[in-house]
């Protein structure tokens, strides 16, 4: 709409100086040819001006002649706007230089008003005109210099402004596609986490209830551990629920959580498990203690399978700038021990817990050291 106001503008104007000039023509076939000459030029420069200005090949290949053509028809219409009769002209010169001074660079305005003012003295000496036109219209070429350069800086100050929304809008986008993705790869873990620690323990109930009934027949104990297991069934179901429902889990203080673990697997593998709580306890964010209370539950897994009648020793440090758990177990079996259990874990659990606490800028370290396996897990507060 803007554009086509202005382009009517320009069109009235053309036609209006078309008239004030052509209706009172300069005296001399020299001069009334000059002016029509100008006139005409003018009228060429605004037509290639419009058929560009629609087309947008202004900011294509076609930039540099159409500059030229416009500039061209500036100076043609600054000189002959010196004539008796035919100072309108002026006005078309006006409206290029202000077109060349605004788009193009500074150096073409520049070096388009200084060829206007050149022609416009070149017509005064030509013409006898007075000084009010010596002096008159090149000031006002040089004040239409200025103001085409101000409307450009506020232009490019606009297009900034524009292009930086732009990119505010499309870096919140790409936010907003980051923490769906993240949320959904932290629920992702969460569920892994869930399932296989509970389908790991069950798997482990199971195998042992099959090896008290193939090796013992204890029917009477075979009950009790398949009852252990449906319980960790339900307490399974009712983890996952919870981590699929709740967004962000609502965990005890570490420490509360940890004793439950360590009574819960006290419980259903018959084996000492000591906590250890040093240092003041501080209440740690969800998406810290939630890494380490499900590294204490796969290191607890791993310790009933790997090692099911070993006592595990549980080591929670709070310091002032980080939160250290460590577990540690023998690796070494006593005779009569019974059998280590398979899972269905497949061995990513710690992987699993290692790229969880290094997006959090902590740290995993999981081995063997002088016949005890030992899991660290750190965080920093």
């Amino acid at each position: 709409m803007l554009r086509t106001v202005s382009w009517l503008l320009r069109t009235g104007a053309y036609a209006c100086v078309g008239l004030k000039t052509l209706v009172h023509p300069p005296a001399g076939t020299g001069s009334l040819a000059l002016a029509v000459a100008a006139y005409a030029l003018c009228g060429v420069a605004l037509l290639v001006w419009g058929l560009t200005d629609v087309t947008g090949d202004a900011a294509a290949g076609h930039a540099p002649r159409l500059r030229l053509l416009l500039g061209a028809a500036a100076v043609l219409a600054g000189c002959a706007s010196a004539l008796p009769h035919a100072g309108s002209l002026i006005g078309l010169a006006l409206l290029f230089v202000m077109q060349l001074g605004t788009e193009a660079s500074l150096p073409v305005g520049w070096a388009a008003a200084g060829c206007t003012v050149a022609a416009v003295e070149t017509g005064v000496l030509v013409s006898g005109a007075g000084r009010g036109i010596a002096l008159g219209y090149p000031l006002l070429v040089v004040t239409v210099l200025i103001a085409s350069h101000n409307r450009r800086a506020w232009r490019l100050r606009a297009e900034q402004s524009a292009d930086l929304l732009a990119q505010a809008e499309l870096l919140r986008a790409e936010q907003r596609r980051v923490a769906v993705l993240d949320e959904r790869t932290r629920i992702a873990r969460e569920i892994h986490d869930v399932l296989a620690h509970s389908l790991g323990a069950l798997s482990i109930q199971i195998q042992a209830a099959s090896a008290v009934l193939t090796d013992h027949q204890d029917i009477d104990r075979a009950v009790t551990v398949l009852a252990g297991a449906r319980r960790l069934t339900a307490d399974g179901l009712t983890e996952t629920r919870r981590a699929v429902h709740a967004l962000r889990s609502s965990l005890a203080p570490l420490d509360e959580e940890l004793a439950k673990a360590a009574d819960t697997h006290r419980q259903r593998h018959g084996v000492p498990v000591r906590l250890t709580v040093e240092g003041e306890p501080f209440p740690l964010p969800a998406d810290q203690a939630l890494p380490l209370f499900r590294t204490a539950q796969e290191a607890l897994t791993n310790a009933a399978k790997h090692a099911p009648t070993q006592p595990v020793e549980v080591i929670l440090t709070y310091e002032d700038d980080h939160v250290t758990l460590t577990l540690d177990n023998p690796l070494t079996q006593r005779a009569g021990d019974r059998p280590q259990f398979a899972t269905v874990d497949g061995g990513y659990g710690l992987t699993g817990m290692r790229e969880r606490l290094l997006l959090l800028g902590g740290t995993l370290d999981a081995g063997a050291r002088d016949g005890r396996w030992r899991v660290c897990a750190e965080v920093p507060r």
